[in-house]
């Protein structure tokens, strides 16, 4: 693909906010070889600001901090230590809506994998294959919030899952009833998550907050921009989530009742033959495919299927006809990479592609 972002002889300077932990860490290693952006500063609470990032940081994994960043010295979550004009969010809920703010006042670009603004109207909630023309919004939310800057929001990381499997089907059928029930993996939480005897050997039926996620913001994504506000989506849905002990992938089996007659081989055909918008193609971190279909009888899997597509495919299976409402199938994606911080990359990716991003 020709674009600017990709004929640029300097790549931008970019942040990361609340770098030490689960998610930060996701990326950094996102960032750290990206042909379009530079991750330029890490930053973090006041007890990790100017600290070096390896003393300051619990790296989780089995790879090495990249590049140079180890020895990198961490700054302070404010816009005045940070000078990026585009920041990554990963920062907790409890402090990511007055940091955020303040960026976006001091007109800086934030990609906020926080939950605080998902919802507001003026705030785009995005998975670019899905709704891209929802970034529109931004125009509504400087000129209503009157800050020059800008948040742009990814949602909760099984929502991503879901709505990326549902996004073909709802464009071509129409979905009227979605019952969703989740197994989300223990990297979900954070670090350090889920103590381990709460979670070997057993099944949490319970995760704060996500249920009401999942029945909002899917709606959100799968509306449609009216003007300043999106229409959200006149789907009935309900959900139940769940948390297991896998590390990384969630796993979501999802009943789907359409407003006619769909069958089976009608939804795997639209999987199959969908590729999202165009303005999402060949962008750095975008998948070739970003839904794939597996025929396999025990698939997809987290162990097998969570890294498809370097982590941001969505792998469907188990696609059958539902005896109460139409359809029904499985979808995998990885809750940390397509679900968090690979959402908020190529978010970033689409709006630089299309001159969106400061500068």
């Amino acid at each position: 693909m020709t674009t600017t972002a990709s004929a640029r002889r300097t790549r931008r300077r970019v942040a990361v906010l609340g770098a030490t932990g689960a998610v930060g860490q996701a990326f950094i290693r996102r960032l750290a070889n990206h042909p379009w952006f530079e991750l330029a500063e890490v930053a973090a609470s006041e007890r990790s600001a100017g600290r070096p990032y390896a003393e300051a940081a619990r790296w989780i994994g089995t790879d090495r901090i990249p590049g140079d960043i180890a020895g990198r010295r961490v700054v302070a979550c404010d816009p005045d230590a940070v000078t990026a004009d585009v920041v990554f969010s990963a920062l907790d809920a409890s402090v990511a809506g007055d940091v955020e703010a303040a960026f976006a006042r001091a007109g800086r670009t934030v990609l906020s994998n926080a939950r605080n603004y998902r919802m507001d109207d003026d705030v785009p909630l995005v998975i670019p294959e899905v709704n891209a023309g929802h970034l529109a919004l931004l125009e509504t939310q400087r000129r209503k919030r009157g800050w020059p800057g800008a948040i742009v929001a990814n949602a909760n990381c099984s929502t991503i899952v879901a709505v990326l499997a549902l996004a073909p089907l709802h464009e071509r059928f129409g979905i009227e009833r979605l019952f969703i029930s989740t197994m989300q993996a223990v990297s979900g939480a954070g670090y350090p998550g889920v103590p381990s005897l709460d979670i070997l050997g057993n099944v949490v039926p319970y995760i704060s907050g996500e249920e009401e996620k999942i029945e909002t913001e899917s709606l959100k994504m799968l509306g449609r921009l009216d003007g300043d506000h999106i229409v959200p989506a006149a789907i009935g849905v309900t959900a139940h989530t769940n948390r297991v002990p896998v590390e990384h992938g969630h796993t979501i089996c999802m009943s789907l009742g359409f407003g006619s007659r769909v069958s089976p081989d009608d939804v795997r055909r639209a999987l199959e033959e969908w590729q999202g918008d165009e303005r999402a193609r060949g962008l750095p971190t975008a998948p070739a495919h970003p839904v794939e279909v597996t025929s396999e009888a025990d698939r997809p899997q987290p162990r097998r299927d969570a890294d498809r597509g370097n982590g941001m495919t969505v792998t469907v299976g188990r696609i059958r006809r539902d005896p109460v409402l139409d359809v029904k199938l499985v979808a995998l994606g990885h809750n940390i990479v397509r679900g968090a911080a690979g959402a908020s990359v190529l978010n970033a990716e689409l709006m630089e592609h299309n001159g969106m991003l400061p500068g």
